[in-house]
């Protein structure tokens, strides 16, 4: 059975969030330091930390890699999480890594987010992970292809990329399957018209069953997953999901601790028409996906309609 503990790797430290948008364009140590104590004291066990550029605003390579040497040791100064540097270059991952006080966290060790099979510096990424003995997100919605890289569009997909990373990893890196956090993704479920919240669950199930994976922690970005609802349903939809998927097998979440990260209780409402919903976007034998993904959408919509 799958560790039934959720742990939260709080995800405030993000320019998808106005207050971070606000320190950052002031290099405000201080605005980020606030942050970090907000989340420590909601409960988060890890804090993430995401300095890039979002659509409401520009930030370039140079200004993060500037920035880190400074924000890092900020934010270990005020709480004693460990970190997770969340961002696909290496480039910043080497900068945030060199500046991580592994004492200042309690001897626990930093998470690179992410791996995946579409990084350039796939290798480098790896290397890191080696020698800072750091634990390792590593996307499994996309997978090695003959001559290439590939979306997984099944569960079984996905399961083949976790087997592919946990044995890459283990000889690369030295990890531990327990060292390894795999993310099947999360779709925004307003319009997931291709059924890729239920690929993402199903692959945790796959993943659970496996027994050359055991000890594998199963992550999700869960800020995706209402992204685009109506705000007053959002933070309902959220804890249904984690309530589907940590009974599928997810025990870590990235997510803004003050919306609330505890998982609505099985028979909640809100769980019963969520999940009446993913059900609604399975298609049936010899039916499309996305028609199957649209009546989904539907479901989905009536959700927040008549809330």
């Amino acid at each position: 059975m799958p560790d039934t503990k959720l742990h939260i790797i709080g995800d405030l430290i993000n320019n998808a969030y106005g207050r971070a948008r606000k320190a950052f364009s002031a290099r405000s140590l201080e605005g980020y330091q606030a942050l970090a104590k907000g989340q420590t004291a909601l409960g988060c066990e890890w804090l993430d930390v995401n300095i890039d550029g979002t659509q409401q605003i520009q930030v370039r390579p140079p200004e993060m890699l500037a920035f880190l040497p400074d924000l890092i040791p900020a934010l270990q100064a005020v709480s004693p999480l460990p970190l997770c540097i969340d961002n696909p270059s290496v480039n910043y991952q080497r900068v945030a890594l060199e500046h991580y006080d592994r004492a200042r966290a309690g001897g626990k060790p930093p998470i690179v987010n992410s791996i995946a099979a579409s990084r350039e510096r796939l290798d480098e990424m790896i290397e890191l992970v080696k020698a800072y003995d750091a634990m390792a997100v590593v996307v499994v919605s996309e997978r090695f292809v003959e001559g290439g890289t590939s979306q997984c569009f099944s569960p079984q997909d996905s399961l083949a990329a976790a087997r592919d990373f946990v044995e890459m990893l283990a000889v690369k890196a030295g990890r531990r399957t327990d060292q390894i956090l795999l993310d099947p993704g999360l779709a925004p479920v307003g319009a997931d018209t291709y059924g890729l919240v239920n690929i993402g669950l199903d692959a945790m199930r796959l993943i659970r069953a496996e027994p050359d994976l055991a000890g594998v922690h199963i992550s999700v970005g869960l800020s995706n997953f209402a992204w685009g609802t109506p705000k007053h349903i959002r933070g309902d939809l959220e804890k249904a999901y984690l309530r589907i998927a940590t009974d599928a097998g997810l025990d870590f979440s990235i997510a803004n601790p003050e919306s609330g990260t505890t998982p609505l209780p099985a028979g909640h409402e809100t769980v019963k028409r969520l999940q009446y919903a993913l059900d609604q976007g399975r298609a049936a034998p010899g039916e499309e996906r996305e028609t199957a993904g649209f009546r989904q959408a539907e479901a989905v919509m009536a959700i927040w309609a008549e809330s």
